[in-house]
């Protein structure tokens, strides 16, 4: 296994984090701002007014999730882009935006092993790294819980125009249907797995993070055989090391060869250029590019 490592996205047209501290950020989705809870930015932030169109306020335990206070009038939803791939943004209840900027490293070194990949995309969303893998040629399989996520995920491709691409939209608890996968005898060229913390399947399956990855894994690694190209986990807001993920991938993985590789995922400040962490990853990858 490699040294640890720090994955860096950096602000692109329609995405950027203008700024954070005293627990907050401040981001930028196209021409839309908006201020939301980061723990990690302990520091003081580098603007005294930070303007947003909206900002996410936290609920107490007793209200749930929390609530978004639009500042100015914001779209249901707007079109943003990254390369060929067009998809939308929304206030969603549960503080994001409808996908997640800092996978952008992971979706660029997929992208670079995908051309003719047989993909499988767990947790899928809304399905922005599917449609970066199909645009750079991959087939996918793209699975999530929410019913809604996977409609958004359709929406997605058809603004992209990959509407027509083979991708296999599926409402699905994920383990359940990885183990039918084991049991059909299937195989896959990569695997993409950013499981949450806790969730639940779409007939109330249970799913525990501690619990739950390590036979997720095991079935995960039934599926790739020696001629597969990669496999990535990405996991968020838990206190778990990347030391302790990529040693889970190597030991599930490792009778394959190749390479582990783990560390944090991070994104860079636009003000400054200061590093915010977000997530830790462990991916497994057999071959170099050719």
């Amino acid at each position: 296994m490699t040294p640890l490592e720090t994955l860096v996205a950096e602000p692109w047209d329609d995405w950027g984090l203008i700024d954070c501290g005293n627990g907050q950020k401040l981001e930028r989705y196209g021409t839309v701002t908006v201020a939301r809870p980061e723990p990690q930015a302990m520091w003081a932030p580098a603007l005294a007014d930070w303007a947003a169109d909206a900002t996410f306020v936290p609920g107490s335990d007793e209200e749930g999730g929390g609530r978004w206070v639009q500042h100015r009038p914001v779209p249901e939803q707007w079109e943003l882009e990254r390369g060929a791939v067009r998809f939308n943004a929304l206030l969603t209840p549960f503080r994001h935006l409808g996908f997640f900027p800092d996978m952008a490293p992971q979706w660029d070194w997929m992208r670079e092993r995908a051309d003719g990949a047989e993909v499988l995309n767990l947790f899928g969303y809304t399905g922005v790294g599917s449609l970066l893998l199909s645009e750079a040629g991959a087939s996918l399989v793209h699975v999530d819980a929410s019913k809604k996520s996977v409609e958004g995920g359709k929406q997605n491709a058809v603004l992209s125009g990959l509407g027509n691409r083979p991708i296999r939209w599926m409402v699905d608890d994920a383990g359940k249907f990885t183990a039918r996968e084991v049991r059909r005898g299937r195989r896959y060229d990569g695997i993409l797995l950013d499981p949450p913390k806790f969730g639940r399947g779409p007939t109330g399956e249970i799913w525990r993070l501690e619990e739950n990855l390590a036979p997720l894994l095991a079935d995960c690694r039934k599926l790739l055989d020696g001629d597969s190209r990669f496999l990535v986990l990405t996991v968020y807001a838990v206190r778990m090391s990347a030391l302790a993920i990529g040693e889970l991938v190597r030991q599930s993985l490792g009778d394959l060869g190749g390479k582990v590789e783990c560390g944090e995922m991070a994104v860079r400040e636009e003000s400054r250029g200061l590093l915010l962490p977000t997530a830790i990853f462990a991916r497994w990858s057999r071959d170099p590019i050719k």
